[in-house]
């Protein structure tokens, strides 16, 4: 934040010194600002260098002349107000210089002196992890305050640990030491071990920095940390706990609020068809996990005649089922019988787009089964999601749809939910002309 402010002070001290016009002025600001946040020059780091900014620093500012002049010629502006841009960009460029390399200073001296760094916790005892460690007390600056290791092996006879060697599982750790940071520096392990760790860190909204294999081959990038000469590489944080994420959420309740409205008399005109057909109820109730492993009633339009609670917890696939008449199929194809869980969205037990919930039966056996199945409860489940829009429907491949699942949490934007919906709408629309 103490970089955004710097940044924002330098462009308004630009803008009043080389008086563009105003007009010109909110332009530059927002985009001196908004390319130096494309760059990654707010991201947060390890290595705090004003030096190893630069390259970037000035390439954003190019990038700024560039994009804001090009913008002024298209527009017809004069000589003059072209050169009133490049003024702005310099001085943008020279002003912020200091300050920010100041906060750089001034950051790592607080870190060394108050001790000012995030509580870690590194996997893997053996010497990779254990030379981490110590580069980590050595050099405090770096922001990371190490409390133990966890290692599923135990560490070669006579090693000399720097920090405990912490009990329990890495979720449990995670909680116990309140940490922030874990480092995946194992040796031994395998990459099934790697990968369950680093998915169990992220559903905790630990920060992953992840040592390489190969590490000597890489080289620097806005992901890549280096502690005494270490690559390590920044895993995107969990989408749970990035500010887009309530973004998401709150366009979650909107949409879901309207749809409500919108298809009311839709609603309304399929449950007096249900009742004309089968009777009360007009829904259906079913448990469901969600979220960290939750159970929520999820809500359907009921299809064909009441079963017992058993059959409902326990039969797999109703597809073909002579209990459900004209109606309930009209429902099931057009997917019309899903719509009450719009309500479910406003309650929060889900979202528009996400993993299919499933019943807390199956979600046990498919985990025991599938690979990583648990880890699709990092997110809350969804209406429509990837694998669905892929064709995962019904009596189809659980290893599927786990493997799409898991990339929609790995790859989650704004984006993707809106490629979603548009791809489930028009899965809709062709289902409803059949």
């Amino acid at each position: 934040m103490l970089l955004v402010a710097t940044d924002l002070g330098a462009a308004l001290t630009a803008v009043l010194l080389a008086a563009p016009g105003w007009g010109w002025a909110l332009v530059l600001g927002v985009a001196m600002i908004g390319i130096r946040v494309a760059a990654r020059l707010y991201r947060r780091r390890l290595w705090l260098s004003y030096y190893h900014d630069l390259p970037r620093s000035i390439t954003s500012a190019a990038a700024t002349f560039g994009l804001v002049a090009a913008l002024a010629v298209v527009l017809g502006e004069h000589d003059s107000a072209i050169r009133a841009i490049g003024v702005t960009v310099g001085l943008f460029f020279l002003i912020g210089a200091l300050p920010r390399a100041a906060v750089f200073q001034i950051s790592r001296w607080a870190r060394r002196r108050f001790g000012r760094g995030e509580r870690t916790i590194v996997l893997g005892t053996g010497s990779l992890g254990v030379d981490l460690a110590r580069s980590m007390l050595d050099m405090p600056e770096f922001g990371l305050l190490p409390t133990g290791f966890i290692d599923p092996s135990p560490p070669a006879h006579g090693t000399d640990l720097p920090l405990p060697l912490l009990t329990g599982t890495l979720d449990e750790a995670i909680t116990a030491e309140r940490t922030g940071v874990v480092v995946l520096a194992y040796t031994n392990a395998t990459d099934a071990q790697i990968v369950d760790a680093a998915i169990t860190a992220h559903s905790r909204g630990a920060t992953i920095l992840t040592v390489p294999r190969m590490w000597e081959l890489y080289s620097d990038s806005a992901d890549i940390e280096r502690l005494r000469g270490y690559p390590l590489v920044r895993l995107a944080t969990a989408p749970t706990e990035r500010p887009s994420w309530w973004i998401k959420r709150g366009l979650d309740s909107l949409l879901a609020a309207i749809a409500l409205v919108l298809l009311s008399p839709m609603l309304v005109a399929a449950a007096i068809a249900v009742v004309a057909e089968s009777g009360r109820p007009i829904l259906f109730r079913q448990d469901r996990v969600g979220l960290d492993g939750r159970i929520f009633p999820l809500l359907k339009l009921r299809s064909m005649r009441p079963v017992d609670e058993v059959e409902s917890q326990t039969r797999w696939n109703i597809a073909g089922d002579p209990r459900i008449g004209p109606v309930g199929r009209v429902l099931r194809r057009t997917s019309i019988d899903e719509l009450p869980q719009l309500w479910n969205i406003l309650r929060g037990d889900m979202s528009l787009v996400g993993p299919r919930p499933e019943r807390p039966g199956f979600v046990a056996e498919f985990s025991q089964v599938h690979d990583r199945y648990w880890a699709r409860h990092r997110v809350p489940a969804g209406l429509t999601g990837l694998a669905q829009v892929n064709g995962l429907r019904g009596d189809t491949s659980i290893a599927d749809r786990c493997r799409y699942d898991n990339y929609y949490i790995a790859n989650w934007s704004l984006w993707l939910d809106l490629k979603i919906i548009l791809l489930t709408t028009r899965e809709v629309v062709r289902s409803g002309q059949h």
